[in-house]
C-alpha cells in the first residue's frame, strides 16, 4: 500500500535586536489519507519591514496556505491547488493593505513554501525567505532571491505577496531522497551566515534538528545579524515511495466477486439479470434489498483476478465517479456499508446508449445534435474542471435516459492529473481509449489534454450529422496521423450550413494547437458563425461540384469554337 511520507522537524525564531519578530513558519502533516493524496505542507514567511502589518502578513499567509491548501480538491494537481490558494491570499493581503492601512506596504510579506508529495517536492516562491537542500554533503539553494539593488547600500524586494494585485511566484519541482535535508530561512539567518557556515552547523547538530536550528540562530546572532531570524530544517525519513509487494497486497485485499446469477444476493444486492457482459467486466441490475432501490453493480473479470495493474483501474474508476457531481455524468454510489467482495455501485439509467439512438435517428436535424453535443459536452466540463481527462468519449460511453438527459458513463480510462503525480511511470498501461474517437495525439506518444476529448466530441458531432467518420477507421500509428485526410462534413451532408462544418474540421484538427480550445467555443461555433469561419476563401467549383465545373467548362469551349467557325465564315 502507498503510504504518505515521513519526516523530521526541528525549528526555532527569535526576534533578535528588532522589537517585534515579523517572522512566521510552519509545517502541516495529514492524516490519512490525506497524507497520500496530499502530502506534506510546509512554509516561512518573512513580513516587510516596510510593511505596516508585517507580522500579520506572514503569519496569515502561512496559516492560509497550510489550511486552505488540504480544502482544495484531491484530483488537483499540487500546482494548481497551490496557485490558487496563494492568489486568494494576495488578494485579501493587497485589499487589506489598501483598505485598512491606506498603502501599497500595508501587509506585505515573502512566502517560501514546499509540498511533499509522492516523493516530489513542489516548489513556491515569492521574496527572499529560501529553501536549501543538503544531500550527501551538496549544499544547494531551490529558490533565487527576488531582490533589487537600487543603491550601493539598500536593496528592494520586486516580489512578494501582498504587494500587488498580481502575484507572481516561482514553481520547480525537485526529487527527493531518504536522508535529504530541507533548510527553510529567512534573511536574519542566510544573509549573515556563509553556506559553509550552515552545512557545519548541520553536521555537527545535526542528529538533533531542534538543537541545530538554536544553533544556527546563534551563530547568525553572533555574525551580528541584525533582523528577526528564523529557521526550519526538515529531514526526510521516507519520501512517500512504496514497496511493488506492500502495493500489490493491498489491491489484493478484497475478493474478486463469484459469477453472479438472478436471484443471487452479494452484500445485499440482489441480482435481477445481466446488462453487460465483456472479458474485462460484467455490469448487472440489482436491487438494494434495504431500500429497493434499483442499482448496477459493475463487477471485475476473474481473468484479472492477478493483475495489479487492472485492479488499480478499476478501484481507480470508482474513486473518480465519486468526486464528479453532475447530472450529465452517471453517478457512482459511496458503499453504505461493508463490502465483502471488489465491486462498483453505479445509478441504474433507463434509456439508450448514443449508439443506439444514432441508430433509431440515420438523419438527425442539427438542432438535436447541437443539444445532444451540449449535453455531453457539460459532462466532460465537469471533467476537466477536476483536471481529469475521459480519454474514451464515444456514442457507446454515453447514455440518454428517457427524459432525454445525457450522462457520460464509463471511467476506466479518465487520465487524473493529481493521481498522476503520485503513481510513478510504468505503473499503469497506456490508455487509448477507442480508435475510431481517439485524437491523434495517442499515436505520437504525445500528452493528451482537455483538446484530446474535445476531439472526441467533435468526431460524435460530425458521425450524426454526416453518418460518416472524419478519419476513416482512426489513427492505428503516427503513419495514419500524417497520412489521413478530413473530408469536409458539407461534403458528406449537402445541407449542411459551411460554418458547421468549419467548426467541426476545427475541432478535429489533427494538431491540438491548431484545435478548438474549449468546450464552450465549440458548441458557440456550432450554434453560429465563427468569424474566422468567414474569413476563408470559397472551396474552388472544381471540388464543390466536379460535373458542373466539367460541364461549364465544355460548354465554355463550345461557345469559342462556334465563334471561331462564325467569323471564320464571313
Amino acid at each position: 500500500m502507498k503510504t504518505g511520507p515521513k519526516i523530521t522537524i526541528g525549528l526555532h525564531s527569535e526576534s533578535g535586536r528588532k522589537a517585534c519578530n515579523d517572522d512566521s513558519y510552519g509545517i502541516l502533516i495529514p492524516d490519512m489519507p490525506l497524507l497520500e493524496s496530499k502530502g506534506i505542507a510546509m512554509a516561512i514567511a518573512d513580513g516587510m519591514s516596510a510593511s505596516d502589518a508585517g507580522k500579520e502578513a506572514s503569519e496569515t499567509c502561512v496559516k492560509s496556505f497550510l489550511s486552505d491548501y488540504y480544502g482544495t480538491h484531491e484530483s488537483w494537481t499540487v500546482k494548481t491547488s497551490v496557485a490558487r490558494v496563494l492568489t486568494a491570499i494576495n488578494r485579501w493581503l493587497y485589499s487589506q493593505g489598501q483598505t485598512k492601512y491606506m498603502s501599497d506596504y500595508g501587509m506585505v510579506t515573502t512566502f517560501s513554501g514546499l509540498v511533499l508529495k509522492g516523493a516530489m517536492a513542489h516548489i513556491f516562491h515569492a521574496g527572499d525567505s529560501r529553501i536549501y537542500l543538503l544531500r550527501k554533503g551538496e549544499f544547494k539553494q531551490l529558490t533565487r532571491d527576488h531582490r533589487a539593488l537600487i543603491s550601493s547600500e539598500t536593496e528592494v524586494l520586486t516580489r512578494a505577496v501582498g504587494i500587488d494585485t498580481k502575484l507572481q511566484v516561482d514553481y520547480s519541482t525537485k526529487p527527493l531522497l531518504a536522508g535529504d535535508l530541507l533548510l527553510f530561512s529567512t534573511d536574519g539567518i542566510h544573509d549573515f551566515l556563509s553556506d559553509e557556515a550552515l552545512v557545519d552547523l548541520i553536521t555537527r547538530h545535526g542528529d538533533n534538528l531542534d538543537e541545530t536550528a538554536k544553533k544556527m540562530v546563534a551563530a547568525a546572532l553572533a555574525a551580528d545579524s541584525d533582523d528577526n531570524l528564523s529557521c526550519q530544517l526538515v529531514r526526510i525519513d521516507d519520501p512517500g515511495v512504496a514497496s511493488k509487494e506492500t502495493y500489490m497486497q493491498s489491491l489484493m485485499q478484497k475478493p474478486f466477486p463469484p459469477e453472479l446469477e438472478p436471484g443471487m444476493i452479494m452484500d445485499g444486492y440482489r441480482i435481477e439479470r445481466d446488462l453487460y457482459l465483456s472479458s474485462r467486466s460484467q455490469v448487472y441490475l440489482a436491487v438494494d434489498e434495504k431500500s429497493g432501490e434499483r442499482v448496477v453493480l459493475k463487477t471485475p473479470s476473474v481473468n484479472y483476478e492477478d493483475d495489479p495493474a487492472y485492479i488499480e483501474l478499476f478501484t481507480r474508476e470508482e474513486w473518480i465517479g465519486l468526486q464528479l457531481d453532475s447530472p450529465h455524468v452517471l453517478k457512482v454510489r459511496k458503499s453504505k456499508r461493508e463490502r465483502k467482495f471488489l465491486y462498483t455501485v453505479l445509478d441504474y439509467v433507463e434509456g439508450q446508449t448514443l449508439g443506439q439512438w444514432m441508430q433509431d435517428h440515420p438523419n438527425p436535424n442539427i438542432v438535436e445534435v447541437r443539444e445532444l453535443i451540449a449535453q455531453i459536452a457539460q459532462g466532460l466540463r465537469a471533467f476537466h474542471r477536476r483536471e481529469m481527462i475521459h480519454q474514451d468519449i464515444k456514442p457507446d460511453n454515453i447514455i440518454i435516459d428517457k427524459h432525454g438527459t445525457v450522462k457520460i458513463i464509463d471511467f476506466g480510462s479518465t487520465l487524473v492529473a493529481g493521481v498522476e503525480e503520485v503513481r510513478g511511470e510504468g505503473d499503469l498501461p497506456d490508455l487509448l481509449g477507442t480508435r475510431d474517437y481517439s485524437a491523434p495525439e495517442y499515436q505520437l506518444g504525445k500528452k493528451p489534454s482537455n483538446r484530446s476529448d474535445i476531439y472526441s466530441l467533435g468526431v460524435i458531432a460530425y458521425e450524426m450529422l454526416t453518418g460518416k467518420l472524419p478519419y476513416g477507421k482512426g489513427f492505428a500509428s503516427a503513419r495514419d496521423v500524417e497520412r489521413l485526410q478530413l473530408t469536409p462534413a458539407h461534403e458528406h451532408n449537402k445541407e449542411l450550413p459551411r460554418f458547421v462544418s468549419w467548426a467541426l474540421a476545427k475541432a478535429l484538427h489533427k494538431r491540438p494547437t491548431k484545435r478548438t480550445p474549449l468546450l464552450s467555443q465549440f458548441l458557440t461555433d456550432l450554434e453560429k458563425p465563427n468569424p474566422a469561419s468567414l474569413s476563408v476563401g470559397a472551396e474552388p467549383l472544381i471540388k464543390r461540384n466536379p460535373v458542373a465545373f466539367w460541364r461549364g467548362l465544355a460548354l465554355a469551349f463550345l461557345v469559342l469554337n462556334l465563334l471561331q467557325f462564325a467569323f471564320g465564315m464571313v
